[in-house]
């Protein structure tokens, strides 16, 4: 196997490349079997002995999940078929049945890409320090599939467990009348969004619920504002109380509120913070370091313990089980919940939105006001040459009189506004996020940050 095409498709998270080219039935199969064998799962000793699997609405999703499971079924062991899913679809697959897991998807990447997120028993995550570059290795090495006994197939439908799972979480049964738009972006919330919003008072207005992984509207990637003109023009045409938008596999949530106006995840990260330390008093929540200011002083104002994580999902699943985190959330628009296995799931964050607003005598826009309390620039990338040399010249020009810390990439925060570079894990990129008190100062900050990090 071409080491140099495993190093294009291996991530730091997940596996991913092109259809047919870089991603192939082949290799496929053989991370079926390299999963079996690094994560030692096996029927003869105290392992799962089976995988549980599904996929999004990629046309490429049904013939690589057919590989992968030859690829387990071949080396011995059974293969439980979850059909059409979500990502965290299949978290809840692998918790509730306390297996392994293989989730088909590319996210909110182009029609011409897929790739697999997998998961351990209890959906842990598997990265590239926790199995996924032992599974690369055994690729690359060849090792194939070999069993004496083959393992089994089995179908399983657990889209109905699992919106009953979520209603339970948030204590959600019916809500007064509302009406909110979803636009699923032709992803896996056009399978999921029926099931989990059928709530009685709840009018859902679709957009785009139609399973189409060539995306003919527009990319399921929400996290790019121009992705949700549409949902904005929508909410107010329908004169709707709120407005959601999910990715591709659906595991990401954004909102939009009833005047049309983007909400940023940080403030959904402090609505939904607030919400369960009501219930669980003094909890810890995790927030990672790009998120609002405002998080970690709303979470100690209401008596919890406020936890400050890198960014990417496998330092904030680590932290959350290190401190037993009720929650945690990432500016990116994923959300994390400890009842949900410390696994993120964006239609659990939309459920507590659609809850807490049920019980709020005001619209949204000001309801979420509340939770937002700065201004922020949003993150801005900027392709250098050297990407240490761009940040070393962040330090020089802001550290005096300031405070610097190297959690991720360089942070530098004043009394007034704080400032994030970190760099990309794939390109030669630096991503820039600022925070200040007003508009003026973030506007002001950012423009020298990016004179500094653009002056090569």
């Amino acid at each position: 196997m071409n080491v140099r095409n495993l190093d294009q498709v291996f991530k730091a998270y997940d596996i991913r490349g092109l259809v047919d080219s870089e991603l192939t039935e082949d290799l496929i199969y053989q991370i079926g079997a390299a999963m079996v064998n690094a994560l030692e799962i096996s029927k003869s000793n105290s392992g799962a002995g089976a995988i549980v699997i599904g996929r999004d609405m990629r046309e490429s999703g049904f013939r690589y999940c057919k590989a992968f499971t030859a690829g387990v079924v071949d080396s011995g062991v059974d293969v439980i078929d979850i059909g059409l899913a979500s990502t965290d679809q299949l978290y809840f697959a692998s918790g509730k049945l306390n297996l392994p897991g293989a989730m088909f998807t590319a996210s909110h990447n182009p029609a011409s890409y897929n790739g697999i997120k997998l998961c351990r028993a209890g959906a842990k995550p598997v990265g590239a320090e926790t199995g996924l570059t032992q599974i690369k290795e055994l690729v690359q090495r060849g090792m194939g599939a070999k069993a004496t006994t083959l393992g089994n197939v089995q179908q399983l439908d657990l889209l109905s467990d699992y919106a009953k799972y979520l209603h339970q979480i948030v204590g959600i049964i019916e809500v007064k009348p509302m009406k909110i738009v979803v636009d699923a972006g032709n992803g896996m919330a056009g399978h999921t969004a029926p099931r989990v919003l059928d709530i009685p008072g709840l009018e859902v207005v679709p957009m785009y619920f139609e399973l189409d992984g060539t995306f003919p509207n527009h990319e399921a990637n929400p996290i790019d504002s121009k992705n949700l003109v549409e949902l904005q023009k929508k909410v107010i045409e329908a004169g709707a109380d709120l407005g959601l938008a999910f990715d591709g596999d659906a595991d990401r949530c954004f909102i939009v509120d009833n005047e049309g106006e983007l909400v940023s995840p940080s403030a959904l990260t402090a609505l939904i913070a607030n919400q369960l330390l009501l219930s669980f008093p003094k909890s810890t929540i995790v927030h990672n370091l790009i998120t609002s200011k405002a998080v970690p002083e709303i979470v100690n104002e209401k008596g919890g313990i406020a936890v400050r994580t890198r960014v990417g999902h496998s330092f904030i699943k680590q932290v959350m089980a290190e401190h037993n985190a009720i929650f945690g959330g990432e500016h990116s628009g994923h959300f994390y919940f400890r009842d949900f296995w410390f696994a993120d799931s964006g239609m659990l964050a939309a459920l507590f939105a659609i809850s807490e607003l049920a019980k709020s005598e005001h619209t949204f826009h000001k309801l979420i006001s509340d939770y937002a309390r700065y201004p922020q620039s949003g993150e801005i990338n900027s392709k250098v040459p050297n990407v240490v040399e761009s940040m070393d010249r962040i330090v020089a020009a802001f550290a005096d009189g300031n405070q610097i810390d190297r959690l991720d990439g360089v942070t530098v925060t004043s009394d007034q506004w704080w400032l994030n570079v970190r760099p990309s894990n794939t390109e030669p990129l630096v991503r820039l996020n600022v925070e200040a008190n007003t508009q003026d100062r973030l506007a002001e900050i950012t423009q020298a940050a990016l004179k500094v990090i653009r002056d090569f």
